[in-house]
């Protein structure tokens, strides 16, 4: 294997969110036990994005036709987003995270936030250089590393096993730190978990980070949709340099926008130059008349938030049930965001083979849990911001093919 191949070997695509589909169905027909199972499909490798589930944020649409009504001033914008837009998320991150984010020097709109991770990834590890990364986490995190050159050094998240808190073993990032880790990475709310970092947790990773002179990257792309009685600590708020920290949020998932492809990250100035210098080859700016709809980002209609959190906490509770009375699986209700990642009982059949016989036989897409770690080979992962009924509906099928296959 040349070595570009080797590269890009570590990037396969073929169980990552969303690319279920494009694998032949044959093996899985030949492999079935009884009958197809009827209902709605439901693709619980992402979230529905419609007038049945969770539209888009009010006067998104809008806010884009201004956007392209204002022609050439709003496509062209500076590689790193329109200056006045950046001054404007600056002030709203700011009353978010409790820390001031200047938009002039210290944010960077990205083609989405896949592209956020993409170039600060890029910005901060080279060929050779220590990576820490939580074991389970966001399925790129792994590959974008590796693909860098960088070597991964494993942290485990005991997600299941913690109570009030998110469960990731500290002794084994402060040991990662010590062996010469300078950058760690992680999502916060865990995605695929939905697991929140406690105070605690945030304060000792700010601790750990400023002691060894590492940058800490943090995915709070989930960080708006935090359920009753959770409480949320930003890194970037806690005890650790500015220069040290670098946040990635977007208007994405909580929002329902991910069709515009917007990213946020901001931080370390030095970073978001790096970032910026990279996305002037890579992409040139996030798309312009996109942009516009970053004007609705933390200025939706009162109530609307709240009400989309009720929505949300309904249904993880619906589903919940239905998954919490199978025997054998393991499972934490989230604490935010929209993903369960229950840990499945033995099953007959591998679990790539249990994951496309599920979308075969009963039309539940759900994405296989080594995405998120190599050693998660009995977990699956599922966004359930989906239509409620066929949401729970879907549920009910993945728990009957549970029973079907298990050993």
């Amino acid at each position: 294997m040349t070595p570009i191949e080797q590269r890009f070997s570590s990037l396969a695509t073929d169980h990552a969110p969303g690319q279920e589909v494009r694998q032949a169905a044959g093996d899985a027909e030949h492999a079935m036990l009884g009958e197809r199972l009827p209902g709605t499909p439901v693709d619980f490798s992402h979230g529905d994005v419609n007038v049945d589930a969770f539209a888009p944020t009010p006067g998104s649409l809008e806010e884009f036709t201004r956007g392209f009504e204002r022609g050439g001033e709003q496509a062209y914008t500076e590689y790193r987003g329109g200056a006045e837009l950046r001054e404007t998320l600056g002030e709203r991150l700011t009353r978010f995270t409790g820390k001031s984010v200047s938009g002039a020097q210290e944010l960077i709109i990205t083609p989405g936030t896949q592209c956020a991770l993409f170039l600060a990834v890029a910005a901060t590890v080279a060929a050779g250089d220590k990576v820490a990364i939580v074991r389970p986490d966001y399925f790129a995190n792994r590959k974008l590393v590796e693909f860098m050159g960088g070597e991964v050094v494993p942290v485990t998240l005991d997600y299941l096993d913690a109570q009030g808190r998110a469960g990731i073993r500290l002794d084994q990032l402060e040991a990662a730190f010590k062996a010469g880790v300078k950058t760690f990475l992680f999502s916060n709310p865990n995605n695929p978990a939905g697991v929140i970092y406690s105070n605690e947790e945030i304060e000792r990773i700010a601790q750990l980070a400023t002691r060894h002179g590492a940058t800490v990257i943090v995915d709070q792309l989930y960080s708006r949709l935090l359920y009753t009685g959770n409480a949320y600590t930003h890194l970037r708020a806690a005890d650790i340099a500015p220069d040290q920290v670098l946040t990635i949020m977007g208007p994405s998932k909580t929002e329902s926008l991910s069709g515009f492809r917007l990213g946020v990250a901001f931080g370390a100035p030095k970073l978001i130059q790096r970032m910026e210098q990279l996305q002037a080859i890579v992409a040139l700016r996030a798309p312009g008349y996109c942009q516009a709809v970053l004007r609705t980002w933390f200025a939706e209609p009162e109530g609307w938030m709240q009400e989309r959190i009720a929505k949300h906490q309904k249904l993880r509770d619906d589903i919940l049930r239905v998954l919490s009375a199978v025997e054998g699986v393991a499972i934490r209700a989230p604490e935010a965001g929209s993903y369960f990642f229950p840990r499945l009982p033995a099953l007959k059949v591998p679990l790539h083979g249990f994951v496309q016989l599920l979308r075969v036989q009963a039309g539940v897409t759900v994405t296989p849990g080594t995405e998120f770690s190599p050693s998660a080979t009995d977990s699956i992962r599922l966004n359930f911001s989906q239509n409620h009924e066929a949401a729970v509906e879907a549920t009910k099928r993945l728990a009957c093919m549970i029973d079907i296959y298990r050993k």
